[in-house]
């Protein structure tokens, strides 16, 4: 399977005959070689310079390009020329976007998928004595309540069900303060630019990664990742990689944080202070990565197929399941977590 790379370091990438290597800056004698038939994407939070001849190979070779501010925040994709470019999806794409009733189904669905997955986190730990039995009651009443919005035509269905999954989610966040063991690691309230305390530091960072793990996935599919349905196709870039999202936060993002904090593996030392916010040192960075990339290709049985699929397979059988809904061949249903 192929991996993603992941470059902290300030340098450039250069390209020799048919492969490529990146030269850290200060060490032209230090060239780490990319072995461009086993890479998945290339994820950059470093200063790193490259050319048109790496552009040009990267496109030819289906190898996406993530790149990332001083702050780990997810800047921009280079995105290659789609080779699995398929006219009909994406008749169908937007056909399920301009028909307001198809449109509000699926994006009924991410958030769904969504709330199960947040509720499925608070069951595990509900079950090991953190008493959240009162959130989750208030969860699985967001969750009865997503699929009556809309149904007496108010044209701001989105926007309803957009807050509400935002009300869930403050919720959710809320009971980290009863599953993390460490003190020095308390939500208090949603920041994001900047983040306020370490943890929303940590659900930003993560989040982020998420994005571009989904947005490579859809690069391997016939979808087009211009046209999402809970997130409005506006003049942003992408917006189907942000709806599947949804789904997979919970299972990748907040379980690698939960995991790192309770394990004692992050520390003070792996946050830095800068213009009023906190964030993710190097250090930090690449232990997030390492941990993420992790549970990417831990492998789990497979109720429907009867074999193990990793994480990030899951991914894109979510996406091939939009796809055949959209085809009309059979109805989606967002993916939940059995354990």
């Amino acid at each position: 399977m192929k991996k993603p790379i992941f470059l902290f370091s300030n340098g450039e990438l250069k390209r020799k005959d048919n492969t490529i290597y990146f030269e850290v800056e200060g060490e032209q004698s230090l060239k780490k070689f990319i072995p461009v038939e086993n890479t998945a994407e290339l994820h950059i939070f470093g200063e790193v310079g490259l050319n048109k001849r790496i552009l040009e190979f990267l496109s030819q070779e289906g190898i996406l390009i993530h790149f990332y501010n001083y702050y780990g925040y997810y800047t921009g994709s280079f995105y290659p020329r789609e080779h699995y470019n398929s006219g009909m999806i994406i008749l169908k794409q937007v056909e399920h976007y301009i028909d307001n009733s198809k449109r509000l189904f699926l994006a009924k669905k991410f958030v769904q998928g969504a709330l199960e997955n947040i509720k499925r986190n608070l069951e595990y730990y509900n079950n090991r004595s953190s008493e959240l039995g009162e959130e989750l009651d208030k969860i699985e009443t967001f969750i009865n309540k997503i699929m009556d919005i809309g149904n007496e035509g108010n044209d701001k269905a989105i926007e309803e069900l957009m807050a509400l999954e935002g009300n869930a989610r403050e919720i959710y966040y809320q009971c980290f303060d009863k599953i993390l063991k460490d003190e020095n690691f308390s939500f208090e309230s949603r920041s994001k630019r900047p983040p306020q305390n370490k943890l929303n530091a940590l659900i930003s960072f993560g989040n982020s990664l998420v994005y571009t793990y989904t947005l490579s996935e859809i690069y391997k599919t016939h979808l087009d990742p211009r046209i999402g349905y809970l997130h409005t196709t506006n003049f942003r870039r992408f917006s189907l990689n942000l709806d599947i999202a949804e789904i997979f936060k919970p299972i990748l993002t907040d379980r690698s944080i939960f995991k790192l904090i309770n394990k004692g593996m992050l520390s003070e030392k792996h946050f830095m202070k800068h213009l009023e916010g906190i964030y993710l040192s190097e250090e930090g960075k690449k232990l997030f990565v390492q941990e993420m990339e992790e549970r990417m290709q831990t492998t789990i049985q497979h109720r429907k197929l009867g074999r193990k699929v990793s994480y990030r397979s899951l991914i894109r059988m979510e996406l091939y399941k939009l796809e055949k809904h959209l085809l009309g061949d059979e109805i989606y249903e967002p993916f939940v977590i059995w354990w």
